[in-house]
């Protein structure tokens, strides 16, 4: 799922052909870091404590740690999508609080595209929510947590997905 909203953010932002292709192929490995921490913290059904959120976070490092050195362009769009995927627009994210543009374009749409997965999907800890509580919340962090222009790329053609049976209105 997040390869199919990432690819279909990345076409809406007039990305060329090869970006898109490299951003369909990256964007699934952008956990990949997760691999590193124990499953008792990542199937937790409840809240995660303040000390199990740092060992969470370090996913990224570790992500990136995984896919650094390579030569090859789709492991180097992936090392920086594992690295960036949790900056927020506002600096407020991690690792590095980066903000704005500071953050890598890739980075910027697999964080919205995960976020809107998580949201929309079951998940140890929580129930799906709606359609339409999951684009207000979207909506309500536009130019906080995310950057604005990919919100409103992906708002905007929302029901191009919904009329492809991506997703369903629910």
């Amino acid at each position: 799922r997040i390869s199919i909203y990432c690819t279909f953010i990345a076409e809406k932002l007039g990305l060329d052909f090869k970006t898109v292709e490299n951003i369909r192929f990256t964007s699934p490995m952008h956990d990949i870091g997760k691999i590193g921490i124990p499953d008792a913290i990542l199937l937790k059904k409840g809240k995660l404590s303040k000390k199990e959120f740092e060992v969470i976070k370090t996913h990224t490092i570790i992500g990136a740690k995984i896919l650094d050195g390579s030569n090859s362009k789709i492991l180097q769009m992936a090392q920086q999508i594992a690295i960036s995927h949790h900056e927020k627009w506002n600096g407020k994210g991690y690792p590095y609080q980066l903000a704005g543009e500071a953050i890598a374009l890739v980075g910027r749409i697999v964080a919205l595209a995960d976020v809107f997965d998580a949201l929309i999907s079951e998940r140890p800890y929580k129930k799906a929510y709606s359609l339409e509580v999951s684009c207000d919340i979207i909506r309500k962090e536009r130019g906080d947590h995310f950057d604005p222009k990919i919100v409103d790329i992906f708002l905007d053609n929302l029901d191009e997905l919904l009329s492809k049976g991506v997703l369903k209105n629910e």
